[in-house]
């Protein structure tokens, strides 16, 4: 099975920004500077000072092959 990313975002717990990464290498910070996302549709990345600000929104579908 494979995994599809439907949508690669996040919701940064200290400022509340909900960031979205819509295309390969596309590196976007939330507002506070806290959270990033990246990959867009091709990979999940995040990162951040402190993990624990991140609620996951992302979402995948399985794709039989």
């Amino acid at each position: 099975m494979t995994i599809k990313i439907i949508s690669n975002k996040a919701k940064c717990l200290k400022c509340e920004d909900i960031i979205e990464s819509k295309h390969r290498h596309d590196f976007v910070r939330c507002k506070c500077g806290a959270i990033f996302v990246d990959g867009g549709h091709s990979y999940l990345r995040r990162g951040g000072k402190n993990l624990d600000d991140i609620e996951e929104l992302s979402e995948e579908e399985e794709i039989e092959e």
